[in-house]
């Protein structure tokens, strides 16, 4: 059963996609002119940015099929934002030619400078896995894969919204559940190959769920933020009840929790076990110049939000909501900036310029090309037989 609401195709939000764009592309190339004096460290500041937005855009896509694996009619509201988010993944390949120009500056393993006996013969072993050819070939998997799932459910999506056909919210789901074991696996193998392998000697099978967890929280935050903006005309806001709130904040709850079990289990497990080569990726991090930003981020990334997200009340008011998301943001910068910035500098706290110019920088070409996404689209899926479904819904 379809049903009819008072909203017509998005055509606004030009400004704001010509600011954004503008802001991305000047902002880029002062990274450039930065990077022109001292290329080792703007890319490593690019690499904080541009891991952040790209896993925005993959942890929404995950968040987007799993909807439609479990069937959820609840959030049917508030699926179009997520593909749009999603729709924009295959601009991140132009987003990473940098970091493929740049790899011998970031990577260690691509130009390994004077090595232990012990240290050479390892990075021998990983030869077959940490070669440029191999990292760049499993990038433009990642993003066959991934680039594909996005466009082709936002595509049916937006399908369905001209012609109803119900049969279209089938294929979604099959499509979705087929495809969630690839993403899962594209998710994890990035955070190998664009983070974890910054120090080639360091290792955590748990890691691309680490990265996962952050990138998902932010994705949702990302969801609450919007939900509270996105009214007026022919925007999703308006449509957005407090139950659809309440199930956000609940959501980012419960992986604001996920995300410290995750880092919480990976520090336990590496500290516990001791091994040479695991424990210095830690202590770099934890003790000295780097330590006050690694206590910040146990209270900012969970103590903080944690107990503030346990109000009801703040979950069912999208502004109270979208304070803990942009918070949620800043923390999650940290976590990335923390993950990356200390390879660059184990013994010295840095803060770059070029860290505030590529964060800026591949944010505003990717909210230009969300934006672009979704303007001549409707913003609710106007035709999908379980919106009426999903606008009725109330906590059970």
């Amino acid at each position: 059963m379809t049903v009819d609401v008072e909203i017509g195709k998005f055509q606004g939000g030009r400004s704001w996609m010509v600011r954004a764009g503008v802001i991305g592309v000047i902002f880029l190339a002062l990274t450039v002119v930065l990077g022109l004096k001292d290329p080792r460290t703007a890319l490593f500041s690019y690499l904080v940015g541009y891991t952040f937005w790209a896993g925005v855009a993959l942890a929404s896509l995950v968040l987007l099929m799993i909807f439609h694996t479990f069937h959820a009619k609840w959030m049917v509201v508030l699926r179009r934002p997520l593909e749009a988010i999603a729709a924009t993944l295959p601009f991140f390949v132009l987003l990473f030619i940098p970091i493929a120009a740049g790899m011998k500056h970031l990577y260690t393993w691509v130009q390994p400078g004077p090595l232990s006996e012990e240290q050479r013969h390892l990075l021998e072993h990983k030869g077959p896995y940490l070669n440029v050819t191999a990292f760049l070939v499993r990038t433009v998997i990642y993003f066959i894969i991934a680039g594909y799932l996005g466009r082709r459910l936002f595509g049916l999506s937006t399908r369905q919204d001209e012609t109803g056909d119900v049969q279209l919210t089938v294929r979604q789901r099959r499509l979705s559940a087929g495809g969630l074991p690839f993403i899962a696996v594209v998710f994890a193998f990035a955070a190998f190959d664009w983070l974890m392998s910054l120090n080639p000697f360091w290792f955590s099978t748990m890691f691309g769920v680490y990265y996962f967890a952050g990138s998902f929280v932010t994705a949702i935050s990302l969801i609450a933020i919007l939900n509270w903006r996105a009214r007026g005309k022919d925007l999703y806001g308006d449509y957005v009840s407090p139950e659809h709130s309440h199930n956000i904040g609940k959501l980012m709850l419960a992986f604001t929790a996920f995300w410290a079990y995750i880092g919480f289990s990976q520090f336990m497990l590496i500290w516990i076990a001791g091994l040479p080569e695991e424990i210095p990726f830690f202590t770099v991090r934890m003790r000295g110049a780097w330590a006050p930003l690694g206590v910040f981020l146990i209270f900012g990334h969970f103590f903080l939000p944690f107990f503030t997200l346990l109000s009801k009340n703040l979950k069912r008011k999208p502004g109270r909501l979208a304070v803990v998301a942009i918070w949620m943001f800043v923390v999650h910068f940290a976590d990335l900036y923390w993950l990356v910035i200390p390879t660059l500098s184990p013994d010295a706290f840095v803060f770059p310029l070029s860290v505030v110019t590529a964060f800026l920088g591949v944010g505003g070409v990717a909210v230009a090309a969300g934006i672009w996404t979704i303007r001549g689209h409707f913003t609710v899926p106007v035709k999908d037989p379980f919106l009426s479904v999903s606008l009725r819904y109330r906590q059970p």
